[in-house]
């Protein structure tokens, strides 16, 4: 009986340690599903915060866009008006030679007012005189002329043609003669 006693505890003992691993392993198995849990809620975090990233730097690219699409949105019926506010410079001109001071200050008048409209839309001139210094970014060399003295070589001797900025960008560059 002591035989059978023996073995019988024995038999306990490999089933309370069966039942203990057992046990232990369905710990590590809810600890497994808690940490996948974890990590799955962090991948997801993850994405969401990327998501987020990505959408706000699309509010502020489009948000650049239409303002930049705003500031330019003139520019075609601005270049249509250069053509009337170069013609109303040579006209001035003209009419200053003239006796009639009437007449000087309509246009005069007129011209101011076109002027201070295409302004008021972004409009600003390229400033450009004779003797600065020649640079391609900024103007158009049309010719270029034997300079008057050592001083004027590579410099701008005469403009013939205003230059128009929309903003930062350049819509009309000035046409100009360069010493040489």
């Amino acid at each position: 009986m002591a035989a059978e006693n023996t073995e019988i505890d024995q038999n306990l003992e490999e089933v309370t340690i069966e039942n203990n691993t057992t046990e232990e392993q369905v710990a590590v198995e809810e600890l497994t599903v808690e940490e996948q849990l974890a990590k799955d809620l962090a991948q997801e975090k993850d994405k969401f915060l990327r998501l987020f990233a990505e959408f706000e730097n699309y509010k502020r690219r489009t948000t650049k866009e239409r303002i930049e699409l705003f500031k330019t949105a003139n520019q075609e019926v601005l270049l249509a008006m250069l053509p009337v506010l170069d013609d109303f410079d040579r006209a001035i001109v003209e009419i200053a030679k003239s006796e009639d001071e009437v007449m000087t200050k309509g246009v005069e008048l007129i011209h101011e007012k076109l002027k201070n409209t295409l302004v008021a839309k972004g409009l600003e001139v390229v400033d450009v005189k004779a003797g600065d210094a020649f640079d391609a970014d900024f103007a158009e060399a049309i010719t270029q002329i034997p300079a008057p003295n050592d001083k004027m070589k590579g410099k701008i001797v005469d403009v013939l043609e205003k230059g128009y900025k929309l903003g930062e960008k350049i819509i009309r560059f000035p046409k100009v003669v360069i010493g040489q």
